[in-house]
């Protein structure tokens, strides 16, 4: 199932990188400076993952951005990846896009249409708009999560980029 997924994103264009193999906890929830895994633990798994990556012919020297999972990482785990020869990057904070794996048996739970207006209400409320914004989005979801958010990404980009609004890749927004 992800290897057609990956096969399409990769002919499109799409940049796609590291993420971690197992999709680890590095840290913490509560405190951040516990670690919850150890640097050689970090390596073979971030190893696995291109590993696998490379199956599609994506190389580690071609996808050096790193968004931790779970986005939550701390100094160590930012040390290791430049340590690694990746350059570690998050979303930018301020809409609720993050929200779109919950599901509603969740506490936290945020409808889609609630994701969207949040980013809706960011554009027109911050001074800078949506410019240079990292929007992060989860392609798949739980599926007790019925109302699926990144359906609703053709009508958020429509409506973007009739503001003006270009969408580029993230290696095309961070390099020099």
């Amino acid at each position: 199932m992800h290897k057609d997924h990956i096969t399409r994103l990769t002919q499109k264009g799409h940049y796609l990188g590291c993420h971690s193999d197992q999709h680890v906890l590095y840290c913490d929830w509560k405190n951040r400076d516990s670690l919850l895994i150890t640097k050689n633990e970090f390596f073979d798994d971030l190893t696995k993952n291109y590993e696998a990556l490379n199956e599609f012919g994506i190389k580690k020297q071609d996808v050096y951005y790193f968004l931790p999972p779970c986005e939550w990482y701390n100094d160590s785990i930012s040390t290791w990846t430049k340590e690694y020869g990746l350059q570690l990057i998050n979303y930018t904070s301020g809409t609720r896009s993050t929200a779109d794996y919950t599901y509603p048996e969740m506490k936290s739970y945020c409808k889609s249409d609630e994701i969207y207006e949040s980013i809706i209400t960011y554009e027109k409320t911050n001074p800078a708009g949506l410019n240079g914004f990292i929007l992060l989005v989860h392609i798949g979801t739980d599926p007790r999560r019925k109302d699926k958010f990144y359906l609703l990404l053709p009508s958020i980009i429509d409506e973007l980029k009739e503001k003006g609004y270009q969408f580029v890749l993230i290696d095309e927004l961070l390099d020099d």
